[in-house]
């Protein structure tokens, strides 16, 4: 088997090295207590502490229904402080880590209890709907309703700021902008979910702008230490377009969003698991991804996300189609992700499907999140 050793060589991003190029992907957890981060999820990220870097799970950045109701936020102090525990935490173990910033725009619901507190709609773009979903937690596991069209954009905008300032206040190294998976940046993207005629829909540069104003005022904060995930296939959360506007919008958006001086911008590949079947069809427009984009980043690192194994990793990273490689449902049921890889020793945990969130549940919360066995090491 060809050797992974290239993934264990440094890599500059921002203002720090890294010891590897094995980042930890964002990936909902659903353990934080009334929107609180826990001593529990202190435990779960050291455990993983030796990824090159760690990117949260999605914080969000103001009070929204989210189909995930023991999220965490970054709206306010009790909330910074319990973000704070974590990263004191991965930097005593010699790690590094990103905050992710969401919001997921229409996919909430307006009976969700921290959508109520917000005492505000479900904002969107436009006042389309996106098609499934479901809120477990919610009488009849409702799907997704009619959002509200946001009036002014720049409101979330500052938001997302006030959200970059907490984050340096909880001592992170960076944040990362949750630009994927059908949320708000990728519904401002999408001609199918954004119909505005004002500046901030319509054409290409326009549907762009909001992720890019967003952007360059998480670099006002945070300055090189910024990224943005993308995930051009679209497909999770009801987002897609036909190819040629899917090319069009995401070369746009990337080209100016390298421009600014991001430390990476990590592109998804497509994923099944990721794209849903909508009215008999797969939603999302496959195509490749890094075929499509790479060739487009001259500044920010390449980070390559979607079913990436060490293996390929390698590969990619020899070949400089990426500069490294981005694991997300592996790193689940394997804490020592890194070792695994560069040992040679198979992703093999099985994981506890039941369990992988926490889906409200009030106890045993370990249970499927801290509790995966690590490989044996001679």
């Amino acid at each position: 088997m060809p050797s992974t050793d290239v993934l264990f060589t440094p890599l500059k991003l921002g203002d720090v090295t890294l010891p590897n190029r094995i980042f930890m992907s964002a990936l909902t957890r659903d353990r934080a207590v009334d929107t609180i981060p826990t001593d529990l999820m202190v435990e779960y990220y050291v455990q993983r502490a030796d990824a090159g870097l760690i990117v949260t799970e999605g914080a969000l950045i103001t009070r929204q229904g989210s189909e995930w109701q023991n999220a965490p936020g970054i709206w306010n102090e009790e909330q910074v402080q319990g973000w704070k525990k974590i990263t004191n935490a991965v930097h005593a173990a010699g790690g590094h880590i990103y905050c992710q910033l969401w919001h997921v725009g229409r996919a909430s619901h307006p009976d969700a209890p921290q959508q109520i507190l917000a005492g505000v709609p479900v904002y969107a773009p436009s006042a389309i709907s996106a098609r499934g979903g479901k809120f477990r937690f919610l009488p009849g596991a409702p799907g997704y309703v009619t959002p509200t069209e946001l009036p002014d954009p720049w409101v979330i905008i500052k938001q997302f700021r006030e959200a970059a300032v907490n984050a340096k206040a909880a001592g992170f190294d960076g944040v990362e902008l949750h630009g994927a998976n059908g949320y708000l940046i990728a519904q401002f993207l999408d001609n199918t979910a954004n119909k505005r005629t004002d500046e901030w829909g319509g054409s290409v540069e326009n549907r762009a702008r909001f992720g890019l104003e967003t952007l360059k005022v998480l670099k006002e904060v945070f300055g090189s230490n910024v990224g943005v995930r993308l995930s051009p296939c679209g497909g999770f959360n009801d987002v897609g377009m036909p190819l040629q506007d899917t090319l069009d919008t995401f070369s746009y958006f990337i080209t100016e969003a390298d421009k600014l001086g991001l430390s990476y911008i990590t592109l998804i590949r497509h994923q099944e698991s990721m794209d849903p079947v909508i009215d008999g069809t797969r939603r999302a427009t496959n195509h490749d991804v890094v075929a499509s984009y790479r060739h487009l980043i001259k500044n920010a690192k390449v980070v390559v996300n979607g079913g990436v194994l060490p293996q390929e990793g390698a590969e990619l990273v020899e070949s400089r189609k990426a500069d490294t490689i981005s694991i997300g449902f592996n790193y689940i049921s394997h804490p020592d992700v890194v070792k695994r890889a560069k040992h040679g020793k198979p992703f093999d945990n099985i994981p506890n499907i039941p369990h992988l969130q926490g889906a409200g549940k009030k106890e045993h919360l370990d249970i499927g999140y801290t509790d995966y066995p690590l490989a044996v090491y001679n």
